[in-house]
């Protein structure tokens, strides 16, 4: 069974724009098929596939009008609002979409997960617009305007450029599909968008969470900070796996350096929690993260349309597993601990500007007073911080009821994965102010040097942005260091990562 761990995910998220199946896979795909057509052929009612939908689900269609409720129910669906989803979460969507119908419980043919892989291999990807769904019954709205452009409605981004969907799909050598019985339905019900949208701030989360390990380490050398908290022996007395591996990361960045050696008899007791509490902090947030990491991997691989198809005895079974509440909660998680990384990196670049309790120019800056240094940078950083406190109020605890109270309790994963990518872009930024700070604060310390470590992220920051000797526009070199930091340029640094 075809089967995509994080890292296949990251690569499809990143460019992969191919996806192969297996023999098996195929196999179970006929079978399922073969299995809705023979229930076809009893006469009996079965949901979607020969009745309406929803509240409509008493409604019986008959048999030569299916062809057109599969048409309609795409169509119909189709009220989307809002910018459009990125290329790389469409591309996504679709790749999930392509291994939820492999799995051989959704009773579709070939042709409809062939065409499927056409769009992606040909970098084909449907416009869908971002808002319209709440997460039961699956992303409803969304997937329709994915589903709507495999028979030629809608609009297609065609290698970055836009086409009426039908001209796309000649291009790239398509015909628009005719879908069968209970095909519509296969395509628009699922999890795929908003599991793609919780996967992309998943990853964009892990890359924060190991541009911020560095930054504090960065942080704790620039401010003279103690390295005691960070032995293993407190962080085993705990036993948290995220809190031992966030402390063994700070020992290794931290080994070696000059800076440390030079205030080794300082007779300092405590530094502020945002510097000695990074392993209980960074180590809750990274265990979050492994966390949903573990649910959306389920989810991605996940049968989640409805009814499902059992081959095996010709069942056809009416459930919900389209109801996305993991993925909510998944997304809301990610969405808390992303906040709290920023948060905490925060408070470490107001200890940075601060003289008095920095020991370092004010505002990182000679000549203060002439220059005013990093002192908007942190107040950009507050303000960001600030947005992330609301943008983390988890939406999986809201529900409105939809279909004339038919789909009573839903659980707003889409939303919650789209904002918990917004908290994941804020973060970023708040991350590469300290990034800059804290690399300002160690030149201060020439000529004694921080870690080897420690070194190669102070030269990957200065090959990206200069030191601050007098006032200047730092929009760009904050801009500079967040597309790193986005790019995942710090992780690479680490012996452990949050994908670890």
């Amino acid at each position: 069974m075809t089967r995509l761990d994080l890292a296949a995910l990251r690569a499809i998220l990143e460019g992969e724009s191919r996806l192969a199946l297996s023999d098996a896979d195929w196999k179970r795909v006929d079978a399922s098929s073969a299995a809705v057509a023979r229930v076809l052929e009893t006469g009996d009612a079965v949901y979607g596939v020969n009745t309406g939908f929803g509240l409509l689900a008493s409604t019986r269609i008959a048999d030569d009008k299916l062809g057109q409720l599969q048409r309609n129910l795409v169509l119909s669906h189709c009220c989307g609002v809002g910018a459009p989803l990125p290329d790389r979460v469409v591309r996504l969507a679709i790749a999930l979409k392509i291994i939820s119908l492999s799995r051989g419980h959704s009773g579709v043919r070939r042709v409809v997960i062939e065409a499927l892989q056409k769009l992606l291999a040909e970098e084909a990807y449907p416009v869908i617009p971002s808002q319209g769904s709440v997460g039961a019954s699956g992303d409803l709205a969304p997937l329709a305007h994915l589903s709507a452009a495999l028979i030629g409605e809608g609009r297609i981004r065609l290698k970055g450029v836009e086409h009426d969907a039908g001209a796309a799909l000649a291009h790239i050598g398509l015909e628009p599909l005719t879908l069968g019985p209970k095909e519509g339905l296969a395509l628009l019900n699922g999890t795929q968008i908003s599991t793609a949208l919780a996967l992309d701030a998943l990853l964009r989360a892990e890359d924060v969470f190991n541009a911020a390990l560095i930054a504090g380490a960065l942080s704790v050398d620039a401010l003279k900070g103690s390295d005691a908290p960070f032995d293993a022996r407190i962080h085993d007395a705990r036993g948290h796996n995220g809190q031992i591996d966030v402390a063994a990361t700070m020992r290794d960045l931290l080994a070696g350096s000059a800076i440390r050696e030079s205030h080794i008899d300082c007779d300092r007791v405590q530094d502020p929690y945002s510097l000695r509490c990074q392993p209980q902090v960074m180590g809750a947030c990274l265990d979050v993260l492994r966390n949903a990491a573990g649910t959306l991997v389920i989810e991605a691989n996940a049968a989640t349309d409805n009814p499902l198809v059992f081959a095996e005895d010709d069942a056809v079974l009416s459930g919900g597993n389209f109801h996305a509440e993991p993925v909510a909660f998944a997304a809301d998680m990610i969405a808390i601990a992303t906040a709290e990384i920023a948060s905490i990196s925060e408070r470490r670049l107001a200890i940075l500007v601060d003289p008095k309790m920095s020991g370092l120019p004010a505002f990182l800056v000679k000549d203060s007073g002439l220059n005013s240094g990093f002192m908007i940078a942190q107040v950009t950083a507050a303000a960001l911080v600030s947005e992330n406190k609301t943008l983390a109020h988890p939406a999986s605890v809201d529900s409105v009821p939809t279909s004339a109270n038919q789909e009573d309790h839903v659980s707003m994963a889409t939303f919650a994965a789209r904002k918990a990518g917004d908290v994941a872009r804020n973060a970023a930024h708040v991350i590469a102010i300290e990034l800059m700070a804290a690399a300002q604060g160690i030149d201060f310390h020439a000529p004694t040097r921080t870690s080897a470590p420690l070194l190669a992220a102070h030269g990957k920051i200065r090959a990206a942005v200069a030191h601050l000797d007098q006032d200047r526009a730092l929009a760009g070199d904050i801009a500079a260091l967040s597309a790193l930091v986005e790019a995942g340029a710090f992780g690479r640094l680490l012996s452990v990562n949050a994908a670890g």
